[in-house]
């Protein structure tokens, strides 16, 4: 089983969403099938085929918010040193060929936004950074072509998640 590195407040907040479907959630989509279940003749009982689709939605959600929780590494970046490349890092990065200046903070699977600057522990770019240092070069081969840049800082930034 792979464990799933993320921030305290994404798993507290994966938690919640899981105790909430577990202790209510269920209770209230059982309660709408036994309602259209009254209703008569099943095989042309719309608002029960409905219920049942989301009871199944529901379960798979229930089944993946277990599964993630379960495999949850609560990952603090506050007390990690980021000398070098690791989880939480925010590294600014320099294009070698473009030379723009991107910014990006390495978090896990679930909390990755790329438009926000918050990528996947686990993407191809990540992946290359982890522990490099400061003034080291890095190449990442795209569907564009290949990409080179200069680690130009490696920081620690506290960052806010939707």
């Amino acid at each position: 089983m792979q464990k799933e590195p993320m921030l305290r407040p994404t798993y507290v907040k994966l938690s919640e969403e899981l105790e909430q479907l577990k202790t209510v959630e269920r209770g209230v989509i059982a309660l709408v099938i036994d309602e259209a279940r009254a209703q008569g003749d099943l095989k042309e009982n719309a608002e029960y085929h409905a219920a049942k689709d989301e009871q199944g939605l529901m379960e798979a959600r229930i089944a993946e918010l277990t599964d993630l929780v379960g495999r949850a590494q609560v990952v603090d970046p506050s007390t990690l040193a980021h000398e070098r490349v690791s989880f939480g890092s925010t590294v600014t990065l320099t294009d070698q060929d473009t030379e723009e200046e991107i910014r990006y903070t390495i978090v896990g699977g679930t909390e990755s936004n790329p438009s926000k600057g918050l990528i996947s522990i686990q993407s191809p770019l990540a992946r290359v950074l982890m522990s490099k240092e400061e003034g080291d070069e890095v190449s990442l081969s795209l569907p564009s072509g290949k990409k080179t840049y200069d680690i130009e800082d490696i920081s620690y930034v506290e960052i806010a998640l939707d």
